[in-house]
């Protein structure tokens, strides 16, 4: 298939409209508990794969936010968002800021990680970002055990004069492989006027046991969390609080 992503380029200004940031309070809160918990002092945050910048719009209430993100133009609905943030552009799994964080987090960004050579470079970036003692929260969304075929969901939203019916289709044509495909389609009406676009992603399906193994090979000590469920009658979301060692306990890599 074409994985044409075209939310984070000429699509990305929907994004506003069809999940906004209002209601990103309760997903913020999920971050923020484990991060409470593990590192109560953190001060400072990057937000690996940072998108439009909801999250951040919640999680800048208590922490100096640094995003990363690939889509200049997600870049640019963040800065709007949250002028008091920081945002680099760069690749989760290879961007190197030369600085150190109390927290680090990563969210759907994760969805893209089609390999465990891409995973583990994800952690990688998160271990290399910490201060010793700091946690990095995640969440597997995606994996071989909860995936649904022909998952479908649709939601409506309207701003100004523009109003979007957004429709998810996932679909995993080879089972045999890390991938899926997930279409989505935006039925745009403006007054009397319907415009229809599609899109389609490639996403990482990689089993839960390699997101815990890694996880811990990278060096990190894991504590597994249960996440709120993605809808009614789904199973809750795996997280992950994974903690860097302090100074003088790490392991060799």
């Amino acid at each position: 298939m074409r994985d044409e992503r075209r939310l984070y380029g000429d699509l990305a200004w929907t994004w506003p409209i069809i999940s906004p940031p209002e209601e990103y309070a309760g997903e913020a809160e999920e971050f923020r508990g484990p991060i409470a918990q593990h590192a109560p002092d953190a001060r400072t945050l990057l937000h690996l794969g940072c998108g439009g910048g909801h999250l951040d719009s919640h999680l800048k209430r208590h922490y100096a936010i640094t995003g990363v993100d690939r889509s200049p133009a997600m870049l640019a609905l963040a800065r709007r968002l949250n002028p008091e943030a920081e945002y680099v552009e760069g690749d989760l799994r290879t961007v190197r800021l030369g600085r150190t964080f109390d927290a680090v987090m990563a969210a759907d960004a994760m969805d893209y990680m089609l390999t465990e050579d891409d995973l583990d470079a994800a952690f990688r970036t998160a271990f290399e970002h910490l201060r010793p003692g700091g946690v990095y929260v995640t969440y597997a969304e995606f994996t071989p055990e909860r995936f649904r075929e022909d998952r479908t969901k649709a939601t409506t939203h309207a701003r100004d004069d523009v109003a979007i019916t957004f429709v998810e289709y996932a679909h995993d044509p080879n089972p045999r492989d890390t991938t899926f495909e997930i279409t989505f389609v935006y039925l745009i009406r403006r007054g009397g006027d319907l415009q229809v676009e599609t899109d389609r992603h490639l996403e990482g399906l990689i089993p839960f046991d390699a997101w815990r193994r890694l996880l811990r090979e990278t060096g990190f000590r894991v504590t597994e969390i249960a996440g709120d469920p993605p809808g009614p009658g789904e199973p809750p979301t795996p997280m992950f609080a994974a903690v860097r060692p302090p100074a003088g306990a790490e392991r060799n890599l």
